[in-house]
């Protein structure tokens, strides 16, 4: 990315700390990776010691755990099992809430109290490739969620280029990373070599800029510039798996009675986790709640999965009773139909479904498998 030579800078790792109060003093809440519970978690943030200094994580299907690098890196790590879309599309939400009075009046309040102004620090490229997305879905259409809108519209993003990829990334099949490539206020790309440790930091946005007046910085030179080039290249290489995309729609649109999807069905659990952890689905549900006194009622919004069986229960039963039928909604609405309703993927490369299956499925293998048996795939790569 071509960015002018006022907007790219380098900032030292020890004013790390400078660039999050001058967030929080723009009136930011400020939030990123921190380190809870034996993972990385998305929190808030108030100085560089609540950072993940000096970790990384180490992901296979269906394992995650933390080692210590052998370096101070800030970044030095993949992604873990939060992503943004819960700040922005959030677990649960009350939508309205009901009380009767000792007159018997029902006074009903709009849950649409103030939205805090959230500074996200950390946005790796196929995060902001899934935020793209949901700003698609939510907002792009006739019909407009208010609630994300409003949590949209209050954002400052300090994305961050890859260092290293996890065992499950596979951004660069997606062509979503792992170098960022726009929709950010800040970027940063971190560098950690004999010279010392520092961030080349790039603005992408008017408000960026003001903040990066704010904070000390030096001018970039050639030699940072391209090291923080290599950074980028060098993680690309490294990608833990990779995912053939040519014609997947039409692959599985054609497949759709294909015998992996009953193999799969045997091994997954309906445990839904792929769907909590990925950062572009969207399934919710509605529920009402009423006190035992009757006297106060709520109406509250909370993420569903389509790997539930009430997800598609309408009068007379749910739609698909088995887990075949689940697993391959969820996966042909991702990397086919969702193209249809959106014009994009809505799978970014993160890797999150396969690192956080108790039983390690691997969406990457499951295409494989359906491609290599497929008759139309043998013919073109034997052409």
């Amino acid at each position: 990315m071509v960015v002018a030579a006022e907007l790219r800078r380098l900032l030292l790792n020890a004013n790390l700390d400078a660039l999050i109060k001058a967030l929080a003093e723009a009136g930011f809440k400020v939030v990123g990776p921190r380190i809870k519970e034996g993972a990385i978690v998305y929190d808030e943030i108030r100085t560089h010691r609540d950072l993940p200094v000096g970790w990384t994580d180490i992901q296979r299907p269906g394992s995650y755990r933390l080692q210590k690098r052998d370096d101070d890196a800030v970044f030095g790590f993949a992604v873990g099992p939060h992503s943004w879309k819960k700040y922005l599309h959030p677990p649960t939400l009350r939508l309205w809430s009901a009380e009767r009075g000792g007159d018997g009046q029902v006074t009903v309040c709009a849950e649409d109290g103030e939205v805090p102004r959230l500074a996200l620090l950390g946005v790796r490229a196929c995060e902001l490739a899934a935020i793209g997305i949901q700003d698609k879905v939510l907002t792009g259409g006739a019909t407009i969620d208010p609630h994300y809108a409003r949590r949209r519209s209050n954002l400052f993003i300090i994305a961050v280029n890859c260092m290293v990829a996890g065992g499950t990334c596979f951004c660069v099949s997606m062509n979503t990373g792992p170098e960022v490539r726009g929709g950010y206020d800040l970027a940063l790309t971190e560098l950690l070599d004999e010279s010392g440790h520092a961030f080349l930091i790039e603005s992408g946005s008017e408000a960026g800029t003001e903040i990066l007046r704010r904070i000390p910085t030096e001018v970039a030179r050639d030699q940072q510039i391209n090291a923080a080039a290599d950074v980028v290249a060098k993680t690309a290489e490294q990608m833990g798996r990779a995912m053939e995309t040519a014609g997947i729609k039409d692959l599985l649109y054609a497949n759709l009675e294909h015998e992996r999807w009953d193999d799969v069905a045997k091994r997954c659990l309906g445990c839904t986790n792929c769907t909590m952890v990925c950062p572009t689905c969207f399934c919710t549900t509605v529920e009402d709640h009423l006190d035992l006194s009757g006297n106060r009622a709520e109406r509250v919004r909370q993420w569903d999965s389509c790997f539930t069986l009430d997800f598609t229960h309408l009068h007379g039963g749910s739609i698909r009773t088995s887990l075949k039928s689940r697993y391959r909604q969820w996966m042909t609405h991702k990397l086919a139909s969702w193209i249809d309703q959106f014009g994009s993927s809505g799978c970014v490369g993160c890797g999150r479904c396969i690192t956080w299956c108790p039983v390690g499925i691997d969406i990457t293998e499951e295409v494989a498998a359906i491609r290599a048996s497929d008759p139309r795939s043998k013919s073109t790569s034997s052409a």
